[in-house]
């Protein structure tokens, strides 16, 4: 009689445990749920904004779009491959501007994205150090990085006016350093001021990251070093770079994707056809798009675009990811 009353609680408890059980895997469930229904949002607007309109200038490039098909484009013909070939023919005098245009990015995204980088480490490691109006100087050096685009290079457009402009008054009216009021918005010196307006408003975002990165380098290394005798120079070179490795890694491929792609700066500093020499492959596919109405070859640059900048990303990842894989070893 005793065990008898003993294994019955028993028994109740066990099927109470085991009708909870369902409840906490189901809460469980919910739980890790819960973040991925909140992305869901963000996930939908993106596939809206970047995905379904690159699976559309996809199918443009197959097909012979022109301004006769721009009321359904649909209806255009298939024309296969041929808007990729007429692209790539570098003996026609389309393959010749898209090849000349792709060698003037190349040279602009890397003395930009150099520039920027070197600007902005050489500032976030001078703002390592404490003195009077530091926090000033760190809000001004933002402010390039602040401004809207739009605002900024149009000011650098008044600048950079012939007549009145404030760089030709600097450079040949106080300084003398010049001979004449230079031409830069046309000409070969169109591209050094679309590099000066490409550094001026993107080193602050370097400066930002690398900053960021310093504040992660323990203050006892550097101490170290100088009890050691180890000089400025020897620390940056064997303590501040190697700690930065990674952050310069992202900082680099960013700064390389956002440059080679920029469009709004182009666009906005020299209008609708940019001179020769700062034809970047932005505003040429525009211009084989939207003035020329030619979409459909205008897609078949814009694929070959994204492809390019996907090796390049594929290649860059592979020997950076190796790099930290040697040197953990």
């Amino acid at each position: 009689m005793t065990t008898t009353a003993l294994k019955e609680p028993l028994r109740g408890s066990s099927a109470g445990a085991a009708a909870r059980e369902p409840r906490r895997r189901t809460g469980r469930i919910r739980r890790a749920g819960l973040p991925y229904l909140l992305l869901l949002p963000a996930l939908v607007l993106e596939l809206l904004v970047h995905l379904v309109p690159m699976v559309i200038g996809i199918v443009m490039s197959f097909k012979e779009l022109t301004q006769f098909y721009i009321r359904d484009w649909g209806t255009a013909p298939w024309s296969g491959l041929s808007n990729y070939r007429v692209s790539v023919d570098f003996d026609a005098p389309v393959g010749q501007a898209l090849l000349h245009s792709f060698f003037v990015t190349v040279a602009f995204t890397l003395l930009s994205v150099g520039l920027c980088w070197l600007i902005g480490t050489a500032a976030a490691v001078y703002m390592q150090d404490t003195f009077t109006g530091r926090g000033l100087l760190r809000a001004l050096f933002l402010v390039p990085y602040a401004l809207p685009v739009y605002a900024a290079v149009i000011t650098w457009v008044f600048m950079f006016q012939h007549d009145n402009g404030l760089v030709n008054h600097v450079l040949h009216d106080q300084l003398h350093l010049t001979g004449k009021p230079s031409f830069w918005l046309i000409g070969d010196n169109s591209f050094y001021a679309l590099l000066t307006v490409s550094v001026w408003k993107g080193w602050p975002f370097a400066f930002l990251i690398v900053m960021a990165g310093l504040q992660n380098i323990p203050r006892e290394l550097y101490e170290a070093a100088a009890l050691d005798g180890a000089g400025m120079w020897q620390q940056i070179r064997r303590i501040t770079l190697p700690s930065l490795r990674p952050v310069n890694q992202v900082l680099v491929l960013v700064l390389f994707l956002w440059t080679f792609n920029d469009f709004n700066t182009p666009y906005v500093l020299f209008g609708k056809s940019a001179p020769q020499a700062a034809d970047l492959i932005s505003v040429h596919i525009y211009q084989a798009s939207f003035v020329t109405w030619n979409f459909g070859t205008g897609s078949a640059m814009s694929v070959l675009l994204l492809l390019f900048l996907l090796v390049v990303t594929g290649v860059y990842l592979a020997l950076t990811s190796r790099g930290r894989r040697t040197g953990d070893v």
